[in-house]
Parts: structure tokens; sequence; C-alpha cells
């Protein structure tokens, strides 16, 4: 199962990726004067450029070097150039489609190898790396969001509880020290009860977190009921004993379809990512049969990576669902994207008992930038101004 999977979805992306590039290409020859000396050089180049991200990939797992990061840092970058680009293209042959119909200007204004597609092109690579630039900042500077959410259960010692969360956050080469650093700082300094990871902590590979030695940074977390995560897709895809292992060896604890009480009576519930059926071939366990042990008056804080099928978790009785994954888009425009795949692409919402949040997650994958979203570290309070238990282990 897990290897149909990857073909049929290597198979699309390559299809998808290798058209989008062709017709980037294109338009950019097309662009060149026709007497241009370094006409070879833009083939040469582009040829790098569109392949670095495959390459870079490919390298890490041959051969995990300062080389094989390089490379994946440009192809990462381009990812999103190739985006931004793609659309400067689609504008441009938009224009020429009018201009054919509505006659504007002069149809040799707009032919190939014109001074003013030479022009254009340049305008369209000039406004992308503008735009990829503020990305880059705005990704590297999460912002915290602060959210209050009341709570109308009785078996719990605490009236409150402060719960820091903080989803995909993709740990690998993109994803180093620096940006690890800057999100444990700015979680433990909002001097958490919890932490909760709702999943793909790690990239797709383990071997550049390990040589990075990146774990450290998790271990460095502080709160008084710990660290907890459960698995995302991304977990999966990179090989999800060992990134659970790494995990576990550094501080976090991995719920995989298991339940944990809090010392004053909350549960967390952690629910395998639904993609281990497709890498695993064995589906996760059925949510009400994993709270089939907690008391109705007990709070239940469920984490379910991906936000599909949001009225399970409100049938079974969960009073808050925690969830990531989307990144709502990262890229502008795919947060419409996201937002008609999802029923909550980002943010709140709640179905009749049960409040759900959405994050838009505090890393990113693939390019390091984000575009018309924030990335965020959620701080979240739970009032519980019912709680009447005083002893948590009843």
């Amino acid at each position: 199962m897990k290897a149909l999977y990857t073909v049929l979805f290597l198979a699309v992306f390559f299809t998808v990726y290798g058209l989008v590039n062709y017709y980037i290409f294109l338009r950019g020859w097309q662009a060149v004067p026709t007497d241009a000396p370094w006409k070879m050089w833009y083939i040469v180049i582009f040829l790098f450029l569109s392949l670095s991200f495959v390459i870079g990939r490919f390298l890490e797992r041959l051969w995990l070097s300062d080389v094989s990061s390089v490379i994946v840092w440009v192809g990462s970058f381009w990812l999103a150039v190739m985006v931004y680009l793609f659309f400067a293209a689609v504008v441009f042959d938009l224009l020429r489609l009018a201009n054919g119909v509505l006659h504007i200007v002069p149809g040799s204004t707009l032919a190939n190898h014109s001074p003013a597609r030479l022009w254009f092109a340049v305008t369209a690579v000039a406004v992308t790396a503008i735009i990829l630039l503020g990305g880059y900042v705005n990704a590297r500077n999460p912002q915290v969001r602060h959210i209050t959410l009341t709570i109308e259960k009785t078996h719990v010692a605490d009236t409150a509880l402060h719960v820091v969360v903080v989803s995909d956050i993709h740990l690998g080469t993109i994803i180093g020290n620096d940006r690890l650093r800057r999100i444990v700082h700015a979680v433990n300094a909002l001097e958490p009860d919890l932490i909760l990871l709702p999943g793909d902590v790690v990239d797709e590979d383990l071997a550049p977190v390990i040589r990075g030695n990146l774990g450290e940074g998790l271990r460095s977390l502080t709160a008084k009921y710990g660290v907890l995560a459960v698995t995302g897709n991304h977990e999966y895809i990179g090989g999800v004993e060992g990134a659970c292992a790494y995990l576990e060896d550094h501080g976090v604890h991995v719920l995989r379809d298991s339940v944990v009480r809090l010392p004053n009576g909350v549960y967390v519930v952690g629910r395998e990512d639904r993609s281990r059926s497709q890498f695993a071939g064995e589906r996760r366990k059925d949510l009400r049969t994993l709270m089939a042990g907690i008391h109705s008056s007990s709070p239940v804080i469920l984490m379910d990576h991906q936000p599909i099928g949001l009225e399970e978790g409100a049938e079974a009785g969960v009073d808050l669902q925690l969830s990531g994954h989307t990144h709502h888009g990262q890229l502008w425009p795919f947060n419409v994207i996201t937002e008609a795949v999802y029923e909550v692409s980002w943010g709140y919402a709640r179905k009749g008992g049960t409040h759900i949040y959405v994050s838009s997650g505090a890393g990113t994958w693939g390019p390091p930038v984000r575009i018309g979203n924030r990335p965020e570290i959620v701080s979240l309070r739970l009032e519980m101004p019912r709680s009447l238990l005083e002893n948590p282990n009843q």
C-alpha cells in the first residue's frame, strides 16, 4: 500500500512540476533576445534551479552534507519562485489574449523576443524576489496568538489550564537550530502548564534532525505537565517509528492512539495521523474506543493532526480539538484551496459542545516563506470555572 501510494503521488507531483517548469522556461526563453550571449546560461541555470529541490532531497539520503543542504535551500526557494513566476506568465498570456481582441497595443510589442517581453520578465523576477524576501522574514517570526476558552466540566482539580500549542514545526534542513531556538524561547516565555505539538514536528527525513542535534532544542521546552505530541503525515513520510523514538528520547511524549490523564484530571487524547492507513496499511483506532474509559464529566483535549471529520470529536464528547496540517495554504493564494478542502482551514470553530482550533503552524514545508498568512504559536487558556474535584486521583 505504501509503495502504491508513493508511486501515485510521485507520478502526479513530477507531472505537474515538470509541466509548470516547462511553461515558465518557455515563456522566459521567448523573452530572451535571439542574439543574447547568455542564452545558454539561461538554460543551465534554469535546469539547475528547477531540479535542485529533487536533487537536494535525493542527495540528503545518499550524502548528507553542507552541499546537500545548500541545494535543498536553493530548491526550496525555487518552489516559491516557481509559483509566482507561473502566475506572472499566466497574466502575461492573458494580456496577450486580451490584446488580440482589443488591439490596445501593436501586436509586435508583446511578440516573442521583444524588448517589452524582456522587461516584463525582468519585472516579474524582481517582484517575485521582493515578495519572497517579505515572506521569508514573515516565516521566521511566528506571532503568539492568545485565546481563552471555557470548558463546562466538573471532574477536574484546576479552574484554569494554560496550554501552548505549536503545530507543524517541520524540523529538518530548512527549520534548523536558529528557527527552533526562536520557537522554544517564545514558548518558554509564556510559562505554560502544558505544551502540545499536534503533528509534523519532524519533516520528511530524520537524518538532518540528528545531524543538527535538533532534539536538544526540543528538550529545552519546559512546562509543568510536560510536552505531548501526535504523529503527522510527515512523520509517516520520513519513517514514523524512527521519528517517534527520536522525539521520545528528547523529552517529547508521543501519543499514538493513546490517552494521558494529567495530574489535575484533564485528559489528553492523541490520535495517530490518518495517513497511517496509507503508509502502514493499518487503520487508526476509533475515537470512541480511545475515550471509552474517560469519565463524562472530565475535560478532554484531542490532538488530531489533520482537521478532517470534525464532527467525530463532537459526537464523542471532546471538549477541545487541536489540529494543524493545512498551514492555511502557506503561500497565497493556496489558502483558497485549503479553505475549499477543509471545513476549517485556520482558526477557531465550534461544533456542538466542542471547541476546535486549527493552527496555521509555526514552521514551513518546502519554501521557507509564508505569504498571506502568519506562522503562529497558540497560547490557549482553558477556564474551567465549575471545577469541583478536590482530589484529581478520584
